[in-house]
């Protein structure tokens, strides 16, 4: 079992992704993404991986079994993980952090971004389908979704909350000083 679980929360295109490289990379953690397990669906199925897509499967499984129901499944693989830290990428619900936030050894971590940086790094990464292209409407549009509009709710609850407007290297930095913070020094 784990000796640390972080969660990450965060708007789109906030830098969760990036946390989430650094903490496998130099701290060797187990890696879990909400979304993760909403792309081996959609892959399996045949279906785009767009944002569109992600959420309308989100809501689907949530209405079908239950709001919690993806905490439960995300809990049960970061408990099974034979590494010292699991990251969790993803959180956006209050319910996404149900079966989490009991744990003892569970630290949310929230990152936060103005949305006029978060749309530039979006279009610049293309993730998903149609981000490149992707319209300062567009954007806000999604960052209405219901899948969105809950994570500043979620982002209080946090333990930490990092500022990613800067520079990569101040970001990281500001990682490290939080795994420090928790009792834990990079690998590398």
């Amino acid at each position: 079992m784990p000796k640390l679980i972080v969660g990450l929360v965060g708007q789109a295109g906030c830098g969760k992704g990036t946390a989430a490289d650094l903490l496998r990379d130099k701290y060797q953690a187990d890696y879990i993404r909400f979304s993760g397990i909403l792309g081996t669906v959609l892959d399996t199925l045949g279906i785009d991986k767009s944002r569109e897509n992600f959420i309308k499967l989100s809501n689907g499984l949530r209405e079908k079994y239950g709001e919690d129901a993806l905490s439960y499944a995300v809990e049960k693989i970061a408990l099974q993980s034979q590494k010292d830290i699991v990251v969790i990428d993803g959180i956006r619900r209050p319910e996404d952090i149900v079966a989490l936030e009991p744990l003892p050894h569970f630290k949310l971590l929230s990152i936060d971004v103005p949305a006029e940086l978060r749309f530039e790094r979006m279009k610049k990464r293309g993730e998903k389908a149609g981000e490149s292209d992707m319209t300062w409407e567009q954007f806000q549009k999604e960052d209405q979704a219901p899948t969105e509009v809950t994570i500043p709710l979620v982002m209080e609850r946090a333990w930490k909350t990092i500022q990613n407007t800067g520079s990569r290297e101040e970001f990281e930095q500001s990682v490290h000083q939080a795994m420090s913070e928790l009792g834990f020094a990079s690998a590398s």
